[in-house]
C-alpha cells in the first residue's frame, strides 16, 4: 500500500491538539509515514510516547496555544486540519480559537477512519483490559507471517519499536477504545473503525468521568457489534458474562469464544487452554477440542493466555493458521509499561506496568506471584486514573492488592476520596504517601536482595522507576 493510496489527496499538513496520548501519538505517526507535515501541542509530555515523537521527527510544541495554529488561519493553508484529542474541552483557549477562526478540525478516530482504514481490513482489539497487549500480539502474529499490517497501538510493542505504522498490506490492526471521541461527538472511538475481524477481550465497569453505568459502556459495545459485517468475525471471552450481554443484544455475525480457563475437557468448543505451567508461561491451545500448538514464551499470568487465545484466533480469520501464530507467540517481546522490566540492581528487580483498574492490577500481581515464588513482592501504586480519581473502584482495591507482600500508595493531590479504609483492609502491610522522594526512599529501604519492586500507574508518576533504580544503585 503506496502512501499516496493511505491518505486523502490535498491534505498538505495537521496540528494535532493533545499529540502526546498514545492515540493522538500514534495519529502523528501515521500521518508523518504519509508524507503529511505534522505538527502538535500539549501540556503533558512524557515517555515513552515523547520520545518515540521526537525521534520520527515529529515537531511538538509545549503547551496548548492559539499562536500555534496561525498558519491554519492563511488563505493559502486551507487545506491543513487540527485534528482535536477528546482531553480537549470547551471553554479552552485554543478549542475557542478553532471555533471562532472557523479552521477546518476533526477527531482523531474520524480523521484515522477517513484516511487510512476504509479501505482496509480492520482487525480491531477492544474490552476494558488487555487491548495494547493484545493488539500489539496479534500485529506481530501477522508481521510474523510476512503479512506486513498497519497498526495503531495505545503503547510501544517491543517487536516493532513504534505504536504506529502504515504497513504494506491490507491489514490494519487497531486498538480499538470504548473512550469518547471528542467533546463534539460522545460516541465511543470505536465505532469509527468498522472492523472487520473484532476481539472483545472482557468488559467491566470503569470510565467512571464519562460513562454512568455498566449498561451505558454495554450500548456503546452493542453499536460496534451491530457495524461487523456478516462475513466477518466476533471474537469473544467465553468467561465473561457482560460480554454475553452485548451478545444477546444482537449479532450478526459469526462467534468464536475462547477460554484460559485450565481445560480438563479436550472436547470443549471454541479456543482453550491447557497449562503446562502454572504461571501461564507455557501453556497448550485447543480449537474446538483439537490441539493446535504449544505457546512457550516469557510473558506470565492467566490474562496474558487470554490474550494469546484471542490474537490467535483474530490472526486465523485474517489467513494465518493457529500453528503458524502459536510458533510466533514465541518471538513476542511484550510492551513497553506492561511488566516492563526496567532495571535491575542488588537482585532488586524494578517492574513497571500501566494497571490503572482494580481487575488488571490483580491479575498483574497474580501473574508476578506464579512466577516469583516466595519473593517478596512491594506494590508501589499510583491511583492517576480518572476512575481511580474518583473513587469509583474503592471498594474493590484493597482486595485487588492482596497478593503484594508491600503496598504503598501514592496519593497525588486532587484525589476525591479518602484512602483510609483501603489501608485499614489491608493492614500493616498498607502505607500511603504523599511525596514520591519520600515513597523511595522508604522503598528502597524494605527492599531485598531477591525481591520485586512493582510500580503501577497509567502515567509518568514522576519518573519513579529511575528514581528506584539510582536509589538502589546508591545503596551498594
Amino acid at each position: 500500500m503506496s502512501k499516496k493510496d493511505a491518505c486523502q489527496k490535498g491534505q498538505s499538513k495537521i496540528h494535532i491538539l493533545g499529540i502526546c496520548g498514545t492515540f493522538m501519538g500514534g495519529i502523528a505517526l501515521l500521518a508523518k509515514e504519509a508524507g503529511i507535515g505534522v505538527s502538535g501541542s500539549d501540556v503533558n509530555v512524557y515517555p515513552p510516547m515523547s520520545t518515540l515523537l521526537e525521534s520520527q521527527g515529529v515537531d511538538i510544541q509545549q503547551g496548548l496555544l492559539p499562536e500555534y495554529l496561525e498558519d491554519f488561519v492563511e488563505e493559502d493553508t486551507k487545506e491543513g486540519q487540527v485534528i482535536i484529542g477528546n482531553v480537549m474541552t470547551r471553554g479552552m483557549e485554543v478549542v475557542e480559537h478553532v471555533l471562532n477562526e472557523n479552521l477546518s478540525y476533526t477527531s482523531g478516530p474520524q480523521w484515522l477512519y477517513e484516511n487510512i482504514l476504509k479501505d482496509r481490513w480492520v482487525l480491531a482489539v477492544s474490552g476494558t483490559h488487555g487491548k495494547t497487549t493484545t493488539a500489539s500480539m496479534l500485529a506481530w502474529i501477522l508481521e510474523y507471517a510476512g503479512m506486513n499490517p498497519g497498526f495503531l497501538i495505545g503503547g510501544v510493542p517491543e517487536n516493532f519499536g513504534v505504536s504506529a505504522r502504515l504497513g504494506g498490506s491490507p491489514f490494519f490492526v487497531v486498538e480499538a477504545d470504548e473512550y469518547d471521541t471528542a467533546f463534539f461527538d460522545k460516541r465511543s472511538k470505536f465505532v469509527h473503525y468498522h472492523p472487520r475481524t473484532l476481539v472483545i477481550n472482557n468488559l467491566e465497569y470503569d470510565h467512571a468521568d464519562i460513562f454512568p453505568n455498566l449498561d451505558a459502556i454495554k450500548t456503546q459495545f452493542h453499536h460496534l457489534m451491530r457495524m461487523v459485517p456478516s462475513e466477518g468475525l466476533v471474537v469473544t471471552n467465553g468467561e465473561e458474562s457482560n460480554v454475553q450481554d452485548v451478545i444477546d443484544r444482537g449479532c450478526w455475525t459469526p462467534i468464536e469464544q475462547f477460554s484460559s480457563e485450565n481445560s480438563k475437557n479436550q472436547n470443549s468448543m471454541g479456543w482453550t487452554a491447557k497449562y503446562l505451567k502454572a504461571d501461564g508461561s507455557k501453556f497448550e491451545v485447543f480449537f474446538d477440542g483439537e490441539r493446535q500448538g504449544v505457546v512457550s514464551w516469557n510473558l506470565l499470568g492467566k490474562h496474558n493466555v487470554s490474550n494469546a487465545l484471542s490474537a490467535i484466533a483474530a490472526a486465523r480469520h485474517a489467513g494465518v493458521p493457529a500453528k503458524h501464530a502459536i510458533d510466533g507467540l514465541a518471538g513476542f517481546k511484550g510492551i513497553k509499561r506492561r511488566m516492563e522490566l526496567r532495571g535491575e540492581v542488588n537482585n532488586i528487580r524494578v517492574y513497571d506496568d500501566f494497571a490503572h483498574h482494580p481487575t488488571a492490577i490483580e491479575t498483574t500481581l497474580k501473574g508476578l506471584r506464579a512466577n516469583a515464588s516466595d519473593s517478596k513482592i512491594i506494590a508501589i501504586l499510583e491511583p492517576r486514573s480518572n476512575t481511580m480519581r474518583l473513587g469509583t473502584h474503592k471498594e474493590s482495591l484493597a482486595a485487588s492488592l492482596q497478593t503484594a507482600d508491600q503496598i504503598m500508595i501514592f496519593q497525588p493531590e486532587g484525589l476525591d476520596w479518602d484512602m483510609d479504609e483501603v489501608l485499614n483492609t489491608l493492614g500493616d502491610k498498607a502505607s500511603l504517601h504523599n511525596d514520591i522522594d519520600e515513597l523511595v526512599s522508604v522503598a528502597v529501604k524494605s527492599a531485598n536482595s531477591g525481591d520485586y519492586l512493582l510500580v503501577m500507574s497509567n502515567g509518568g508518576f514522576g519518573g519513579i522507576h529511575d528514581k528506584l533504580l539510582t536509589a538502589l544503585e546508591s545503596t551498594q
